[in-house]
């Protein structure tokens, strides 16, 4: 058998819940309820005393649009207890532009070894949704979300008593194995409780970190960073374990008066997430290139991570604690895309299915992207040579909010595109996280060296130019041939 029919084989054996936990709007908006059975009686016609059990399908529920148990319907003073999912990005990011002070406490002389304790996280960061997406799904989010809250908690305190770089590099693996559950749960509570145009606040908490861990490992040390992740772990536990309720549409529509039969062996299950991802990967040329141009983003995004703190250090004479508001930039791009590309995304979609009678298709996500995918080449090109050129420190940063705006009109388009084609939508986002997380992991290693080969505006110009052949002809490529390729597979939405 091939490998392809052998995993169609063992899909069909698990009832799509990859169908129904698509990981953007269709989580809590469209959520569908037809595969779910209801119990109905009948007198058994062989034992008239007794009663048979049937088992009919239920029709989709419009009242969960607007019923008040659905998360989107929270007031938001209750949504924005799930801060659960804002903790991994501060941790993630936080000691990035305390790099100096890691090298001077362990010792460390190799750039290469300086930024693998940073991006050592994304590491794990790329194989823990692969093993804690399918968890959510059998268990719901909340109770994944406070056990990997309190292990993320505890490794991060073992990173701040690290008595070696060995040590820390090891605990920052583990502490993004347990950080990755917000990104492994079916693209984060954010996508089941906020908008899409609500949902880039969630990426601006990235830059957040940064902006105060520099003056922290400054003014008290570099232990103290992580002491600072630790404690914000513990205020979300006290916080969210009250109070927070589970969010999944799924898992909160099965907890009605519903049977549902046992048809899901949990480790079969569980072995199809995790190989459907690799699957997809490597038998899709929509999934393989959308993931790769996705992971070249957030290598990028993780690239200016490892070299903002010695760039505006050495260049601008930056002091560890000033080096921190370097990332405001990326902040600025990310409320700036927040505010326009949503609604210019919308807006396309909605003029485009209007002129198509009223239905939309996948490939009126695609305008969106390749609108943003100019800004990505333009944000590096004028960030690399004004820093190069040592002009007023503004310059940089104002490339890096035109990358930071470009980064983010072109990953929600992207995320949106998979989910709308592929049947399996977790899956497709799961392949693109595993891709994302491992060049991020990547890049910085070789960042350093690579800049001091070509120089900031060489290397940056190297960067803008692998986002320009990787992403702007393949959307347009994809425009005209997206339906076509799409009508040829299984893997894609019938």
């Amino acid at each position: 058998m091939s490998a392809e029919g052998n995993l169609e084989s063992i899909s069909k054996e698990i009832p799509s819940f990859n169908h129904v936990q698509g990981t953007n709007e269709s989580d809590n908006h469209a959520y569908n309820a037809s595969a779910t059975p209801t119990i109905t009686k009948e007198e058994d016609e062989s034992h008239p005393d007794k009663e048979k059990t049937i088992v009919q399908p239920v029709s989709v529920d419009d009242a969960w649009l607007s019923s008040p148990v659905n998360p989107r319907n929270w007031p938001r003073s209750r949504k924005w207890v799930s801060m659960y999912t804002f903790v991994p990005p501060l941790g993630s990011s936080m000691m990035s532009p305390a790099l100096p002070e890691v090298a001077r406490k362990y010792g460390i002389t190799s750039p290469t070894l300086l930024a693998l304790t940073l991006s050592i996280f994304l590491l794990s960061f790329a194989i823990g949704p692969l093993f804690i997406a399918p968890l959510s799904e059998m268990y719901g989010r909340t109770w994944v979300y406070h056990i990997a809250n309190v292990i993320f908690l505890a490794f991060n305190l073992g990173c701040a008593f690290s008595p070696t770089a060995g040590s820390l590099i090891a605990f920052r693996f583990l502490s993004g194995f347990a950080g990755a559950a917000p990104i492994a749960i079916g693209g984060g509570s954010v996508s089941d409780l906020f908008s899409e145009r609500e949902r880039a606040g969630a990426m601006a908490a990235f830059t957040i970190g940064p902006l105060i861990g520099g003056f922290i490992a400054e003014t008290i040390g570099v232990k103290y960073v992580f002491i600072v992740i630790s404690g914000t772990c513990a205020f979300a536990g006290l916080i969210g374990i009250p109070f927070l309720r589970e969010t999944y549409a799924p898992v909160l529509r099965l907890r009605q008066p519903i049977v549902v039969a046992d048809y899901r062996s949990k480790l079969r299950y569980l072995w199809l997430n995790l190989i459907r991802p690799a699957y997809m990967l490597t038998h899709s040329l929509i999934c393989f290139i959308l993931s790769l141009y996705m992971g070249l983003m957030y290598a990028i995004y993780y690239l200016m991570f490892t070299i903002f703190p010695s760039l505006f250090a050495d260049t601008y004479g930056f002091t560890t604690g000033e080096a921190g508001l370097a990332y405001i930039g990326l902040g600025i791009g990310f409320i700036v895309a927040t505010i326009i590309s949503g609604r210019m995304s919308d807006y396309i979609y909605v003029t485009m299915a209007d002129r198509n009678g009223g239905k939309g298709t996948p490939e009126m996500r695609i305008p969106s992207l390749i609108f943003g995918s100019f800004f990505v080449p333009i944000g590096l090109f004028w960030y690399g040579w004004s820093a190069q050129a040592k002009i007023h420190w503004i310059m940089p940063i104002i490339g890096t909010s035109i990358f930071g705006f470009g980064f983010m009109t072109t990953t929600l388009p992207m995320q949106l595109y998979l989910v709308d084609v592929f049947a399996y939508a977790a899956s497709a986002l799961s392949a693109a996280s595993v891709a994302r997380s491992l060049l991020g992991f990547a890049f910085p290693l070789f960042g350093e060296q690579m800049f001091a080969k070509l120089g900031t505006g060489g290397g940056n110009s190297l960067l803008a130019g692998l986002a320009i052949v990787i992403g702007i002809p393949f959307p347009i490529w994809l425009w005209f041939n997206g339906e076509r390729i799409r009508s040829r597979s299984t893997l894609f939405r019938s």
